[in-house]
Order: structure tokens, then sequence, then C-alpha cells
């Protein structure tokens, strides 16, 4: 007897679905595309700086820097669609998902980012990429009261405050943080690592039905109208565009395409401690970027330690995870 159309159909899905989860929750997989996506969103931190002066924003101008993530997360949607047009992925979205893509992109796009937008232009570039670090703590935390894989046992925990130590220590300045410590810098940063920690959790319960693409792409494109509407409704002038400022809101977009993406199909097939302790690369991708690009001090022998202590973190939690696994 032949099978239907739909039973082929399915079939097929279910061998390509056993295929990624093999192939995602190889160690060595998860390394290199965390890592990937680490790297560039601690290639943020410089780029968002030098965007605030390409496009003359300050710190008080709350509003053109709404309006400027905006820019940088519709642009980084279009690059999504067309990407998926290109390579005729399906873009269709069933009813029932409309609402949780929305509520994502409410969170993870538009409050994640207006407290990082604003927090990051009152403070420095390497400040906000050590706090940024902050999620990856607040991941596993949350993670604890959600997954059983991602139970908070005492080798993770050990893991976790070795990396956070690390993160720390690269901005340690004699007996406390450069700068001193302000709400509406260091403060709305720490905020919104928590949202974004809190968006982890729900991007991988929905992912479980929806395309990674789909997801990605609706939740920064809904995200990023809520953001450009606030902004313009708030006041704000609009941004002159000049060549470099496009081809930096370009490179902008393309890392939150790329990176999301990424990181969307990593939290799909594994758990969320397992994949977010890499997030405590960003910080060390973000400081050593902005020594480069933004000329901020960057503290030689610390940022060798703190590297020893991620890289042991990283190790900690990996040992147990592919223990768990094998079990």
């Amino acid at each position: 007897m032949k099978k239907s159309k739909y039973k082929y159909t399915n079939e097929k899905n279910m061998i390509h679905k056993d295929k990624e989860n093999v192939i995602f929750n190889k160690t060595y997989v998860i390394m290199i595309l965390a890592l990937v996506s680490c790297f560039l969103w601690g290639s943020a931190f410089p780029s968002v700086k030098t965007g605030y002066k390409i496009f003359s924003i300050s710190g008080s101008d709350t509003y053109e820097v709404i309006l400027f993530a905006g820019f940088r997360f519709l642009i980084s949607s279009i690059l999504i669609f067309t990407f998926c047009i290109i390579t005729r992925r399906s873009l269709k979205v069933r009813k029932e998902d409309i609402y949780k893509i929305a509520f994502l992109g409410l969170l993870q796009t538009s409050l994640q980012y207006v407290f990082f937008y604003i927090g990051l232009s009152n403070t420095s570039g390497t400040k906000g990429a050590i706090l940024a670090s902050t999620s990856t703590f607040f991941s596993v935390i949350v993670a604890h009261f959600f997954y059983e894989e991602d139970k908070l046992s005492s080798r993770r925990l050990i893991g976790v405050v070795i990396g956070f130590t690390g993160v720390a220590l690269v901005n340690m300045n004699g007996g406390g943080m450069q700068g001193g410590f302000t709400l509406t810098g260091d403060g709305f940063v720490v905020i919104s690592s928590l949202v974004g920690a809190l968006a982890g959790i729900y991007t991988k319960k929905i992912a479980k039905d929806i395309g990674i693409f789909v997801i990605t792409g609706f939740q920064l494109f809904i995200g990023s109208i809520v953001l450009i509407l606030t902004g313009f409704v708030g006041g704000a002038r609009g941004l002159d565009f000049t060549l470099s400022g496009s081809i930096l809101l370009l490179y902008l977009g393309f890392i939150s395409g790329t990176a999301f993406s990424i990181w969307t199909v990593l939290l799909k097939y594994n758990g969320i401690g397992r994949v977010t302790i890499y997030k405590f690369t960003i910080p060390l991708f973000g400081v050593f970027l902005s020594y480069v690009f933004l000329q901020e001090k960057m503290l030689g022998i610390k940022v060798i330690m703190a590297v020893i202590l991620v890289i042991a973190g990283i190790i900690i939690i990996n040992t147990q995870s592919g223990k768990k696994l094998s079990k």
C-alpha cells in the first residue's frame, strides 16, 4: 500500500531533524558555532560605540539611541528574509505561532536592547562587555527552574563562578570596578542581560515547533518596528546616513542576524547551560576589540588570567554535559 504524501513528508522531516540533532549535539560543533556567535556579539560593543560617534548620538539622546537600535535590527531581519528567499527556505508563519514570535520580539529585541543601547551609551565599550557577561550567570540560574537537564549542580555552579570570576577580573582596578557603577549605564546593561536570559529560555521553548529562520527573522522584524516607532514618537530627529554609517549598520545587522540564528539552533538542540557558558567569551572579545578600535584601556596580565579562568569554566561545564549525554 502506498504511503500518503503527508506521512512521507512527516517521515522525511523526522529523519532530517534526527540528523540535525546528532550534528548540533556534538561538542566541537557547539564550541565552534557558539564562539563564532560570541565573537560577533563581542564585536558589537566597539561597533555600537563607533556608531554613536558617526551618527553624533550622545548618552542623553535616549530616543536617538533607540532609533539607532531599531534600524540595526530592521536590517538584520531584511538580511535573514533575503537569505531565506535566495535559498528557498520557507518563511510561512502559522497563525498559532504569530503571538509567540511577537512576544519574543518584544522581549528579546525591543525590551532587551532598549536597556542595552541606553546602558552602553552611558558606559565604556570595555565595561559594557564585561557586565553583559552576567547573562550567562542569569541563564544558568533561570534554566535550573525550567529544564531537568539544566539543574544547577555543584560542578556547574563551580564552572559558572570560575568563568564569571575571570570576566570580573578583566575590569578590576585595585579593589573595584573602574569608573563606579551607574544605574542608567552599568545597571541597564545588567538588566538587559537578565531580559536576554529570560528570552533564551522562551526561545528554546518555541524553537521546538517553529523554524529557526522564521523565529529569528520575524522576532527581529517585530522588535525593530517597535523600537523605530518608539524612537520617532519620543522625538528622535532621525539618522543622517553616510557611507561609513550605512556600512556600519549593515555590519551590525549582519551580527544580529547571524549570531541570533546560530544561537537559536544551538538552544533548540542542547541544554541551555551547555550553550550559554560560552557567553563568558563575549566580554573577552569585547574588551580586546574595544582596545583595538576604540583605544580603550586593556589590562595586560589580567586579561590573560581572565582567559585562563574562562576556559577552565567552559571545560568544567562541558565535562559534566558530556557525561550526562553519554548516560
